[in-house]
Formats: C-alpha cells, sequence, structure tokens
C-alpha cells in the first residue's frame, strides 16, 4: 500500500532525486513547510524556531483555562485574532449550570480582551478555522491535538493551553529546527473509498515505527489534483494520529476554489517547494491501492481493510477481546460475540466532528443509505455535521432528507461521539465511528464500574454500507452506486448573525462573568532543591494515552475547576491514584509545617537524607508509564498530577511533543529512561533526586538518582533530561508556567 523511504531525497523540478548538488540542511529551506516556518519564526539561530502565530483558536474545554493564565500573567488584551468554539461541552447535560457558564464566560471574555466568540452547536472548532481562519502560509494554534489545517496551505499545530498563553502574551512557540517528510500522492482512489480509509492506512503505516514522529509532513505529486479539499482536510486532520508535529499541502486550482467559494479570495496564494527541496524521508501514496478500512479498537493504527477483518474477524476481535482484559482486568470485552451466522454485526454508527462531519462525506453516506434502512432491529446511527454551514447545505441539497429519512439522527454540529460528548454505547456493544480516535474510554464508558464497549473507525461510506446492511460490517467499495455532485455552496450567512467578532475591540470595562466552578489554580510550589518521590502509578503498557491520564466525556464539566477535575486523573486506568497522590500531599503538608511522619522520617534515613537537607527536599507523587501522552492535546493531563502533588513523569519516551509540552508548563519534570534497560519499580516505590535543582541550572541532561523498593533495598538509576530549553529550565525551577510570569512580573515590578 505504502513505499516508504526513510533515507533523505530531493524534489527538483518534481522529480525525486537521491543528489541535487546542494547541502540536505540549505535544500530544507526550499521545502514549503520551511518557507512558512521561517517567516512566522523570530529566532537568529537555524537549529532552533521561535514562532509568532498568525491566529488563535480554542474550544470550550480549554478556553477558561488559558485565559484565565494569560489574565494573572499580565495580559490586557488578545495580540492576534483569538477565537473560542463551544463545540465540546455543549450538550450541558452534566454538572448543573457550570458548562453554560463557561460559555458565559468566552464572551464576557471576547468583548473584554478583542477575541472572536462562536456560540454553543453552531461549528467545531476545526470547521470554523477552517472556514474563517486559514490562509495559504499562515499559521494557527489551537488547544486541540487535531488543528491541523494543512490542506488550505495553512500550517495547524495542536498544543496545550499554556502555548497558548504564551502567544497571548507576546511570548514565542518554541521547537528545535523539524526534519520534514514528503508524502508523494499518485493516483486516483476507487469509488466508495473515502477520506477516512486513506487517512487510517496511513496511519497504520507510520504511527508504531515512529516515522514521522515531530516531524513536518509535506503533501505534494500528481495525484493531488483527484482529491477535493474536503478529501484533503479529512486526511491532514487524521495525520495528528501519526504523531507527527504539523503538516502542510502544496496548494493548486482546487485550494483556489475553496477559499474563493468561502468568500476568501484574497487568502490564496500558490504554495510550492522551491527547487531543490530536500526532505529526510519520504511516502510514496498510491491513492488506487487503498481499500475499505477498518481500525479496530484501540488505536487508530490497528487499521486493516474490511475485507481482511471479515475474514479474519475470529481472530482479530478475539485478540481485541484479550487486550480489553488486559487493559481492563477482569472486565472482559466479548467482541467476538459480534459474529452471527459468520458475520459482523455492529450495534451503532456515528458520523461526526472535524474528519467525519464534512459536506462531501455526508453527501455520498445520502446517496448509500437513500432508499435504506437502519432496520428495527437495534442498529442505530447519528450524525454530527461539522458546522452549520455545512448544515444548512446538506439541507439544501436534500442529503439530510435521504439520511433521516433511512432513520439516521442528525445532531448537533459539536465534536459528539468523536469524544464521548454524545452517543456514549451500551455496555458490550460495538459502535463504528467516522471520527479521529478509538481509545479506550474514549466512547465514555467506565470499565472501573462495569461499563465496557468499544469504538472502531471507518469511513462515513463503509458505515452508510452497513447501516444500509442492518448493522452487518459492509466494504463501501463493495456497493454499486452513484457518486453524487458534491458541488458545496458555502453560506456563511449564519456565522454573520450568530458570532461576535470582537477582535481589535477589546474592551476594558467588560466585566468577566464566572461560575461557581470557574476556580482558580491552587498555590503551586517551587523546585526544591532535592525532590523525595513515591511512585503513584507505573503503567507498562506500550502507550498510555492522554484519555487515560484524564477521560474525557463527563469529567468535561469540570475543566474550569482544577481541583475538582484532579479527582478523576487515572480514575479509569489506575483507580484510586487521586485519593493516592492526596495520602502523599498530605505528608508533604505535614513535612512543610515540621511535622515529620514516621515512615517519612525512616525512609529519608535509608536514602541518608540527613536533617540539614530535609528543610530543602519536596515530596511528592510521580509517574511512570512506557510512552505517555499519545492523543489529545488537554493540558490536563499533566495539570492534574500537579495540582495532586506531581514532580516528575518517567519514561522511555514521550509519545507526543504536545504532552511532554504541557508536562513542562505545569513543573512536571520530563524524565527519560534508557530503553536498554528494565524499569521494575511498582507503585508505593521511592525515588530519591539529590540536588535536582543544582543539576537544572546547570543544565545538566544525566541526572543521578536512586530509588528504595518494597524489598527495602537502595538502587541507583541514571535519568536523562534533554532537550530542555533555557526558558523550559526556568518553568521547572518556577514550579509552573504561572509561577514563571508571575516572578517575572514582580521582577518588572
Amino acid at each position: 500500500m505504502f513505499d516508504i523511504q526513510m533515507d533523505g531525497i530531493y524534489l527538483d523540478n518534481g522529480c525525486l532525486v537521491k543528489e541535487a548538488g546542494i547541502q540536505p540542511d540549505d535544500a530544507r529551506e526550499n521545502t514549503i513547510a520551511y518557507q512558512i516556518l521561517r517567516a512566522h519564526s523570530i529566532s537568529e539561530e537555524p537549529d532552533r524556531m521561535q514562532i509568532k502565530f498568525d491566529a488563535l483558536i480554542s474550544q470550550d474545554l480549554t478556553y477558561v483555562g488559558i485565559i484565565q493564565t494569560a489574565r494573572s500573567s499580565g495580559m490586557t488584551e488578545f495580540p492576534v485574532p483569538y477565537a473560542m468554539t463551544n463545540c465540546h461541552n455543549s450538550l450541558c447535560a452534566v454538572g448543573g449550570t457550570i458548562n453554560e457558564d463557561d460559555h458565559v464566560f468566552g464572551l464576557t471574555a471576547a468583548k473584554k480582551y478583542g477575541g472572536n466568540y462562536v456560540p454553543a452547536n453552531l461549528a467545531v472548532m476545526h470547521a470554523y478555522a477552517r472556514e474563517e481562519l486559514s490562509a495559504c502560509g499562515g499559521m494557527i494554534l489551537g488547544s486541540d491535538s487535531h488543528s491541523r489545517y494543512g490542506a488550505l496551505g495553512t500550517m495547524g499545530f495542536g498544543e496545550g493551553g499554556p502555548e497558548l498563553v504564551k502567544q497571548l502574551l507576546g511570548r514565542t512557540y518554541d521547537i528545535p529546527s523539524p526534519e520534514v517528510v514528503l508524502c508523494y500522492v499518485t493516483g486516483n482512489t476507487k469509488r466508495g473509498v473515502g477520506p477516512e480509509d486513506v487517512a487510517l492506512a496511513m496511519v497504520a503505516a507510520l504511527f508504531k515505527p515512529g516515522t514521522v514522529k515531530n516531524k513536518i509532513l509535506e503533501f505534494t505529486g500528481p495525484g493531488l489534483k483527484n482529491l477535493t479539499a474536503d478529501y484533503r482536510c479529512n486526511i491532514d486532520t487524521m495525520m495528528t494520529e501519526t504523531s507527527c508535529l504539523s503538516s502542510i499541502w502544496e496548494t493548486d486550482e482546487i485550494t483556489q476554489a475553496y477559499y474563493r467559494n468561502h468568500g476568501r479570495p484574497g487568502d490564496y496564494r500558490k504554495l510550492k517547494a522551491r527547487s531543490p527541496a530536500y526532505y529526510d524521508g519520504v511516502i510514496y501514496l498510491d491513492l488506487g491501492r487503498i481499500e475499505s478500512m477498518i481500525a479496530l479498537p484501540f488505536h487508530p493504527s490497528n487499521a486493516v481493510t474490511i475485507h481482511e477483518f471479515n475474514e479474519r474477524a475470529k481472530e482479530l476481535l478475539e485478540e481485541v477481546d484479550q487486550e480489553a482484559e488486559r487493559l481492563f482486568g477482569k472486565n472482559k470485552l466479548q467482541l467476538s460475540h459480534k459474529i452471527k451466522d459468520g458475520r459482523v454485526i455492529a450495534d451503532q454508527g456515528s458520523i461526526a466532528g472535524c474528519a467525519g462531519g464534512l459536506f462531501e462525506n455526508l453527501q455520498e453516506a445520502a446517496e448509500i443509505l437513500k432508499d435504506a434502512t437502519l432496520g428495527k432491529d437495534g442498529f442505530s446511527m447519528t450524525v454530527y455535521p461539522a458546522s452549520m454551514p455545512v448544515n444548512l447545505a446538506l439541507i439544501r441539497s436534500g442529503a439530510a432528507e435521504k439520511l433521516l429519512s433511512s432513520g439516521a439522527i442528525m445532531k448537533p454540529c459539536i465534536c459528539g461521539s468523536c469524544s464521548g460528548y454524545g452517543d456514549i454505547p451500551a455496555t458490550h456493544t460495538f459502535s463504528i465511528r467516522h471520527a479521529t480516535r478509538n481509545f479506550p474510554n474514549r466512547e465514555g464508558s467506565r470499565p472501573d464500574e462495569g461499563q465496557y464497549c468499544a469504538v472502531a473507525l471507518m469511513d462515513a461510506r463503509s458505515i452508510a454500507a452497513t447501516a444500509a446492511n442492518q448493522g452487518v460490517i459492509t466494504a463501501a467499495t463493495d456497493l454499486d452506486y452513484q457518486i453524487p455532485d458534491l458541488k458545496y455552496c458555502f453560506d456563511g450567512t449564519v456565522y454573520k448573525k450568530r458570532v461576535y467578532y470582537g477582535y481589535g475591540k477589546a474592551d476594558a470595562s467588560v466585566r468577566l462573568v464566572t461560575g461557581p466552578n470557574i476556580v482558580d489554580w491552587p498555590p503551586m510550589d517551587e523546585l526544591h532543591d532535592n525532590i523525595l518521590m513515591r511512585f503513584s502509578a507505573v503503567i507498562h503498557d506500550p502507550v498510555t494515552t492522554t484519555d487515560e491520564l484524564i477521560p474525557s466525556g463527563d469529567t468535561a464539566s469540570y475543566r474550569s475547576n482544577p481541583i475538582r477535575l484532579a479527582e478523576y486523573a487515572l480514575c479509569r486506568r489506575v483507580p484510586g491514584y487521586a485519593g493516592y497522590c492526596r495520602s502523599i500531599q498530605a505528608v508533604e503538608e505535614e513535612r512543610k509545617q515540621g511535622k515529620m511522619p514516621e515512615e517519612l522520617v525512616q525512609v529519608m534515613n535509608r536514602f541518608g537524607i540527613d536533617e540539614d537537607m530535609i528543610a530543602g527536599t519536596g515530596y511528592g507523587s510521580c509517574l511512570f508509564a512506557n510512552k505517555p501522552g499519545d492523543g489529545s492535546a488537554r493540558e490536563q493531563a499533566a495539570s492534574c498530577q500537579k495540582v495532586l502533588g506531581g514532580i516528575a513523569n518517567l519514561c522511555f519516551e514521550y509519545a507526543t511533543k504536545r504532552y511532554r509540552s504541557n508536562c513542562i508548563n505545569w513543573g512536571i519534570i520530563p524524565f527519560t529512561l534508557d530503553g536498554r534497560e528494565k524499569f521494575d519499580c511498582v507503585q508505593g516505590d521511592y525515588i530519591f533526586i539529590e540536588g535536582i535543582r543544582k543539576a537544572l541550572l546547570e543544565g545538566k541532561k544525566c541526572i543521578a538518582a536512586r530509588t528504595l523498593g518494597s524489598d527495602g533495598n537502595v538502587r541507583g538509576i541514571t535519568l536523562a533530561l534533554e532537550g530542555l530549553t533555557e526558558t523550559e529550565r526556568d518553568i521547572l525551577l518556577a514550579g509552573c508556567l504561572i509561577n514563571y510570569y508571575r516572578k517575572q512580573k514582580i521582577g518588572e515590578c
């Protein structure tokens, strides 16, 4: 399906060659990616980027904390366009008034600081960014991991809220100059193969080997002309699941038509690599070789063709059951029971969000379902259009009528089923979704309470084919249907009538309206001279997702209340984690008051911590996971650990740059271990690091530490702390980004 070469290649006048008479570092500057990055970077060092973005965007799970942090650090108005959308926590179905309180806060903040406010149920944030904020050659930073707009010539980065705070305070987004990998597209897709199929095939090929991790993906090639703008946007959004840092596409007449259709022809310009351009690898994508795909639980990379899945269903579903038992303990998923008369039966279908809810996906799904019925045997299907303009177009084209007539249900323009904010399946059920992720529990279930279900990812076309077959998993390529006229006419009137456009109109006299759930961050200590930590969680899964570190769904109601939200940290992966951390915090409070519990005295004695060192030794919790932080950009995966007294993460590798950045910004030290060594600590073991503050000040990359296990033995261990910038070291020393800015503000006074 793919040919992948990662030994470097040049694109020279449209030809891929191994030599071009120019050094790689010089020729890399000719890529589209570097043309845009350099134009936005103020760094004078070629190996580092210090980027200022053209626009920012957040949703209603993140903008409250971002604004609270920024204003406490001295922000008086938004320096760049900042859009606040309300697409995640928009149902207002959990927690009383608190969800809508956040929305009221957002509108008053837009008026006070000069931002754009998109009311609830009007648009998924990424659809709005494409429709209103994108521009060829521009850059957008979003507080959501799927902030990808490269198909429209805009480099999008998805990060945790503190990175947006930095932009609001006039600071920069600092990264090492990244490698760039070319995706060279040829051929054309078969009927029934949708953009999610292409994306899942790519994620399956690229994620597990880490081929493009923290690199930029750049798309070009003769096959682009066969992909519509919608098709490209869906693929581009899903590239987050490859762990690439960002992505960018060559622009052409199709891109130009998109901007013209959206009433912004001036935001188009031709983007193309200059010759010769050097790439650190190349992925040859032949669209004609892509088949209808299905990504099995519990990751988008677990993808096979639907035909292979149906042939090997018993074997593959038993493997999922085994993985579920490993993840959930005594709870068994039993998806293999979904095989009836040799066919796999799904219980639920959903097409949603920034990937699934696009006009062409839903138009083609409607065509497949126009004369069909979902039946009365339990299979259900929901549709979440990505924006109200898309919804209007579906109504005007007749697609909405076809979907509704089949028995499908149209839902609001929110993320919905993509991340557990709607359509939570029943226990033991199997849901198929055109969405971005199918991580454990992301659909909203609670295995710790005996609730467990699972999601597989499929393209809208195959979901519609399955729905037409009353839940029997069916590849759209097996159907004979007419692809409809996919011409989309954007009507932004609803935005003009409902969106508050406040950029450049900040009004300091406006009072921020805060509800009872909007709570300031608790005080956080600076980093002590030494640290003694107790492992509150030890996770040996190959990858730990942010959905496991802090679940989505109903917990989202407390994203504006860091203290209450922290109680949910790791609740569905390590039950009792929060309580365990609180007990460690209680001991630390006693230590700070001069009361030394006997247990802590004994531990300190084992490590040889004398009385003179006790005052300079902070005590808290730490987490070990093999590879934490895959998935969402949500900063709460780190901030909840901090609120619970967390000091550090230990791992062999961080799954994403954004999770590691979140750890740093919340004062969680991001240690790594040598992957060749076995790490056999368990929950309750201790680790002591003497002189950690001094080591950070001196910029040391190797830190000596000692562990104390339940066997009473003390062992030496070496921790790595590489790649920290001077600013990142200062943030860790201050204890978190809030403290860092507060210190700077005091210093300025």
